[in-house]
């Protein structure tokens, strides 16, 4: 929308002031094709092509985007400028209901990634997450590939018993955008750095871990310090006392198990010389990282990974995405 014209409208005159008006009316609000205006006034259809784009100079012509209901497209741009983001995209929910709420965020993610994949995108995944497994399960399978490759970046969390979940987000994945799945067949956090540096040296994962230099896409759910019932009663959590060793250092929150304060610093302790994943600074030099994340839980870690620039998209719901806007920038 041009909001001064290029030529100031005194210089023409009414008459072909009221010309342009004419056509104008004509094509946008008549809904009047072209060559349809053309024969009725007598002239050339590129003449009246030529009047159009100068009605739109002068002023007379003004393009309004009226987002529908359910569309944030204001709160989005809000959230991108204010932490340099790439894109947001917040799903049309504002409650606090877990099961609604996944729904909300799976639906989101999914239409996302439906539709920025480009088939040549190789796909970096992590640990078991409720919020990443409904974004796979709201994919509908592609006819064609839609990713080369999608690897899992973080081995399986908590209960021994449940860490096969990791394999199956990552499985998951791979069906619905057709590409190959790469398992990393360890667990998420070991006893000791002695031991996680013995693992990361095994043939098959040192192997794993040198795709992880070549992802273009990285999909992770934001944790908070507080794990979610549904998280906890499967196992998929880290143990509280590791928990409470974080709390007293700062942290707010993870992505991939690599922890943060409340302004996106990382958080040093020996719990991050243990978790068998991609490092932080690894992670950041995917090009394309996408957290999707919600809910009053997980306010402070969403804010805190946008604010230390660990995604470069966010995708939230309506009522995490207000919390957020309605804090001090300068709090995060």
């Amino acid at each position: 929308m041009l909001d001064r014209p290029a030529t100031p409208r005194t210089r023409l005159s009414t008459d072909r002031l009221a010309l342009l008006t004419k056509i104008a009316r004509m094509y946008h609000e008549q809904g009047v094709r072209q060559p349809e205006i053309a024969h009725r006034l007598s002239m050339s259809q590129s003449r009246v092509s030529r009047f159009l784009k100068e009605a739109a100079q002068l002023g007379i012509v003004r393009t309004v985007v009226v987002a529908p209901s359910g569309v944030h497209t204001d709160l989005e741009d809000e959230l991108r400028q204010r932490y340099g983001l790439t894109d947001v995209v917040i799903a049309d929910y504002d409650g606090d209901a877990e099961s609604t709420l996944l729904l909300a965020l799976g639906a989101a993610g999914a239409a996302y990634l439906e539709t920025t994949l480009t088939g040549s995108d190789r796909i970096g995944i992590s640990s078991w997450s409720a919020t990443l497994l409904a974004t796979a399960e709201a994919m509908r399978p592609s006819t064609i590939s839609t990713a080369t490759d999608v690897v899992q970046v973080l081995g399986g969390v908590g209960d021994p018993r449940v860490q096969v979940n990791a394999t199956r987000l990552t499985d998951q994945f791979a069906r619905v955008t057709g590409a190959a799945p790469k398992f990393l067949a360890a667990p998420g956090i070991v006893q000791s750095r002695t031991v996680r540096d013995a693992l990361m040296q095994d043939p098959f994962i040192a192997e794993l871990t040198r795709e992880w230099d070549a992802l273009t896409v990285l999909l992770a759910g934001i944790g908070s310090l507080s794990p979610s019932p549904l998280l906890r009663e499967s196992g998929n959590a880290v143990p509280d006392a590791e928990l409470a060793a974080l709390r007293t250092a700062g942290a707010v929150g993870d992505i991939c198990l690599r922890f943060f304060d409340a302004q996106g610093t990382l958080i040093t302790t020996p719990l991050n010389e243990r978790v068998v994943g991609i490092g932080s600074d690894q992670l950041r030099r995917v090009p394309r990282v996408i957290g999707i994340a919600g809910g009053e839980r997980k306010v402070d870690a969403i804010q805190a990974a946008a604010a230390g620039g660990w995604i470069d998209v966010l995708i939230t719901d309506l009522g995490t995405a207000r919390k957020i806007v309605e804090r001090d920038p300068q709090d995060s």
